[in-house]
């Protein structure tokens, strides 16, 4: 579940020698609150049950998403199957939300309410979820297109896996001793590389950012996903984060409907959004919430995968 930003971040345009487009972007708040909560190995492993109960909840409804299904139907399946396998909800746990799930769709950027929608074959799904596990908590997204990648737009399937590309980007720029800023330049490198590719540019939404993990779900600091200026804090053993660009096919702008929950693009453009909860250490990195640890992404973008297993 993605975070509102409550800081100032200093974007760099290409005067100041920054590879961004924007100028001074300017979020909620004052950013001050950057300091990382080391995890223990006995943490790290119990972050990982958490973690893995979230991937595989995230892996049954990835095979469940069909046209003519609800989006509560969804969040039933995921309460459910949380539940069952020793897990709390941990969005039912966020002060004034109630469901197991966030599903958004199509102009959807994140946080929307499963309820009686339903869903059409092309629609373009995110499908956020979480789950505490003994008082540790995992974190995740994915994006989808209902119906199967051959009822997706061309361009839907363009943001769908650019913006998954541009997560693995940013998980690989984790090590321990660099500074966290470090993924969210990698991220937008990683988008804005994808969108000259194809001949559009993409919009990074800079009002929600990813945030630390560990025996609450929304922990300090915060991950912006785009170049910023500043050293930012350093990643230390044991740190643990999630990533979670959300892009838009359009403008990045956005605004929250009367729901007080669901954020939709401005414009009407279609959204994606995909999420990991990550540990990093000085052996490597481990995908918390991916099955396999994030092993086969990692060695596809030249990173060192650390097992927890």
């Amino acid at each position: 579940m993605a975070r509102a930003a409550y800081g100032v971040f200093s974007t760099l345009d290409e005067e100041s020698g920054g590879a961004g487009k924007r100028i001074g972007s300017t979020l909620m708040g004052l950013f001050s609150r950057d300091r990382i909560d080391a995890k223990t190995p006995e943490q790290l492993a119990r972050m990982r049950v958490a973690g893995l109960l979230v991937g595989r909840t995230l892996e049954l409804l990835r095979e469940s998403v069909r046209p003519g299904m609800t989006t509560l139907e969804l969040d039933t399946l995921a309460e459910t199957h949380i539940r069952d396998h020793g897990g709390i909800p941990n969005f039912q746990l966020v002060p004034g939300y109630r469901h197991t799930l966030c599903t958004s769709v199509n102009h959807e950027i994140v946080h929307g309410i499963p309820g009686p929608y339903v869903l059409h074959e092309g629609d373009l799904l995110s499908v956020d979820c979480g789950a505490e596990v003994a008082g540790w908590n995992g974190d995740a997204a994915f994006t989808c297109v209902v119906g199967g990648r051959e009822a997706g737009r061309p361009e839907d399937l363009a943001l769908m896996d650019d913006t998954e590309a541009s997560l693995w980007a940013g998980i690989a720029a984790l090590k321990v001793g660099d500074s966290l800023y470090a993924v969210g330049a990698a991220v937008e490198d990683s988008l804005t590389a994808s969108g000259q590719r194809r001949g559009w540019e993409y919009g990074i939404v800079e009002d929600y950012v990813g945030h630390g993990i560990g025996q609450r779900m929304h922990m300090d600091p915060q991950v912006p996903n785009y170049r910023v200026s500043g050293k930012g804090p350093k990643v230390v053993e044991g740190t643990t984060i999630c990533i979670e660009p959300m892009v838009t096919l359009g403008d990045q702008d956005n605004e929250v409907l009367a729901d007080d929950w669901t954020v939709v693009t401005s414009d009407g453009s279609r959204a994606a959004h995909w999420e990991h909860s990550i540990a990093v250490t000085s052996a490597g990195i481990t995908v918390l919430t991916a099955i396999d640890g994030g092993a086969a992404r990692l060695a596809a973008v030249g990173a060192t995968y650390s097992s927890l297993d």
